[in-house]
Formats: C-alpha cells, sequence, structure tokens
C-alpha cells in the first residue's frame, strides 16, 4: 500500500500549512492561532473582503489561490472536513472591507453549517456578510439527494471572476450576483480509476475492477451511483461532454470556458491529451472554446483521475477570468 511521507498522520497537515506559509512567505500569511491565510497583497480599490475555505487535501484549492485578483482569505481545515467556523469568523473579521465580507462556499453539508455560524457572528458585530454556493457536480443531480449538487471544480472559476469584480470595487450584492450568476452557468463531472488513499490506514478508500471507472466521483472519494467500462479516452470525452452540455442552462450560448482538472496522481502527459480531446470534442458539437485551464487545481489526495468543468461564457465573464492575479497557484 502507497504511504504518505509524513512524520505521523496526525503532522501531516499542520506540516503541510507551515511550509506552505514560509515556502509563499511573500505572498500570504498564516494565523496559526486562528488557523487561516490572508493575503500580503490586494488591490486597494476592494470594498468587500473574499473568503473561501475547505477541507485539506484538495490543494491547492483553496489556499494557493491567495492574492491580488482573487482571495483575501482562506480557512484550511482537516482531510477532507470544513474549517471550523472559528477560523471563519476569524479570518473573515480580519479581511472585511467597507461593505464587508463574502463568503464561497462549496456545497457540502459542514461546509454550509461553519460558515453560516460565522455569517452570524459576524451580523452580530456589525459586519456584513453574504454567501455565494458552488454546487456544479452533475453527479450529484438528483431530487433524491436532499443537499443538492456539490461543490467542485466551478469554486476556481467563481474565485477567478469574482476575485477580479472585487479588485474593481464591486460592492457586495453586486458579487453575490455575479457569483449566482458564474455558478448556474458551470457544470463539472468528474471520473476515477482509482481512489485517494486514506492518510490514517494507507488503504485506498474503495476498489475497483480493472479496466473499469468510476463515473461521477466526488472529490472526497464519495462512491458515484455507477462505473463504466474504461473506454478509450476519445470516447470518454465525448460522454463527459455531451452530459456537461446537456446540463448547461437553455439560456447558454455556445461557446465555453474548459478546466480539465487532475484530482491527485494523474499526470501532466495525461491531462493534456483529455485536454485536446475535449477541444475535438466540443468543436465536433459546434461549441467554440474560449478558454481552458489544464492542470491539477481541485485535487483529491493521490485519487487517480481527472474533472472536467464547462462554464458558458460571454464577454463579461471573459474579461474578468483574462485579468491579473498574482498568488502562489494562479498560473496565467
Amino acid at each position: 500500500m502507497p504511504q504518505y511521507f509524513r512524520d505521523s498522520p496526525e503532522s501531516l497537515v499542520p506540516d503541510a500549512l507551515a511550509g506552505f506559509a514560509a515556502a509563499h512567505a511573500d505572498l500570504v500569511d498564516y494565523n496559526p492561532d486562528h488557523g487561516y491565510f490572508h493575503t500580503r497583497h490586494t488591490a486597494p480599490a476592494r470594498r468587500v473582503g473574499l473568503v473561501s475555505g475547505g477541507g485539506s487535501g484538495h490543494e491547492p484549492l483553496h489556499s494557493g489561490f491567495l492574492g491580488t485578483g482573487m482571495l483575501d482569505a482562506a480557512c484550511p481545515g482537516r482531510i477532507f472536513a470544513s474549517p471550523h467556523n472559528r477560523q471563519i469568523f476569524e479570518a473573515s473579521r480580519a479581511v472585511a472591507r467597507a461593505e464587508g465580507v463574502l463568503h464561497i462556499v462549496k456545497n457540502y453539508t459542514g461546509d454550509r453549517i461553519n460558515f453560516g455560524i460565522a455569517a452570524e457572528r459576524l451580523a452580530h458585530e456589525g459586519i456584513r456578510c453574504a454567501r455565494v454556493l458552488i454546487d456544479d457536480d452533475l453527479a450529484t443531480d438528483s431530487d433524491d439527494i436532499a443537499v443538492g449538487r456539490r461543490g467542485t471544480g466551478a469554486t476556481l472559476i467563481v474565485e477567478k471572476i469574482l476575485g477580479a469584480a472585487a479588485d474593481e470595487g464591486r460592492g457586495l450584492e453586486d458579487l453575490v450576483a455575479l457569483g449566482t450568476d458564474v455558478t448556474r452557468r458551470a457544470r463539472s463531472l468528474a471520473v476515477a480509476s482509482a481512489a485517494h488513499t486514506a492518510p490514517a490506514s494507507g488503504a485506498p478508500a474503495f476498489t475497483l475492477p480493472d479496466n473499469v471507472l468510476e463515473f461521477g466521483v466526488g472529490i472526497h472519494g464519495e462512491r458515484a451511483e455507477g462505473t463504466t467500462p474504461h473506454a478509450p479516452l476519445g470516447k470518454l470525452v465525448e460522454t463527459m461532454t455531451d452530459q456537461l452540455l446537456a446540463a448547461l442552462p437553455d439560456s447558454a450560448g455556445t461557446r465555453v470556458l474548459a478546466l480539465v482538472n487532475g484530482l491527485g496522481s494523474i499526470t501532466s502527459l495525461e491531462l493534456y491529451g483529455i485536454r485536446d480531446a475535449v477541444a475535438k470534442a466540443l468543436d465536433d458539437r459546434g461549441v467554440g472554446l474560449d478558454r481552458s485551464l489544464t492542470g491539477t487545481f481541485v485535487s483529491a489526495l493521490d485519487m487517480r483521475g481527472f474533472s472536467l468543468t464547462l462554464f458558458a461564457t460571454d464577454a463579461e465573464a471573459l474579461r474578468l477570468w483574462d485579468a491579473p492575479a498574482r498568488t502562489p497557484a494562479w498560473p496565467l
């Protein structure tokens, strides 16, 4: 069984947080007492602080996207676990601006609860707070799932576009409306040929037969409703693309941004092959590819798989996507 390089299971996350802070000390600052990172650089025109966070194990999300053009603060939880509401409250209070703070929250029960408690605490102190909920995961788009779609790859797109808009000095209500619209126009789907390794045991979170893919896997290792045979890449990507395009709003046009995202142990060689397959699939369907981003941005520890996110673009979204950003992990 594979083993993580660490001193102990308990030290894996705190050692990584300390190392991240030291490696990017020119861009971020770490508050170990309250467990959050905040940027050292931000646009003077900002009227709203942007805060996000989630379980460790998804690196470089969220801390890797702290800085000018993106987030003001990020709260890392334990492996695949929500940050505590105290972390979120303290981070929000530290970066709140004249019009308050905006929470960018992935749709998981723990995240919703803890960000909600933090928002209530901020209100008691007279700090305005609002939330954008990311719910882009097509695999959980079912009336049988009470909590709704999970938040996955589209989180990065929302953080980038809202970060650029915040740098322009937009107010809280405008940012909420923009973030809600971006989320509405994005859908994601993930597949995996092997589960992540559980840090505590060193065992895989689940096992799959040879030549079988988990189709619709979650970024915490949640099993999909079903599996699919390990088809050639082009056929697999065509199937994913068709499902994602069908799920975009009827009002969406025929141009998209594509995020090809590695889930942990997939190679760059494979990711660029996937990106090529996505471009071919979109072209065959008469859909224009305005922008693309390829790499590992929302991981699931060492899961062997990838996610594909399609976002229906417009001129305003592209302008904000193209705006400069300087963070530890933003590649453009």
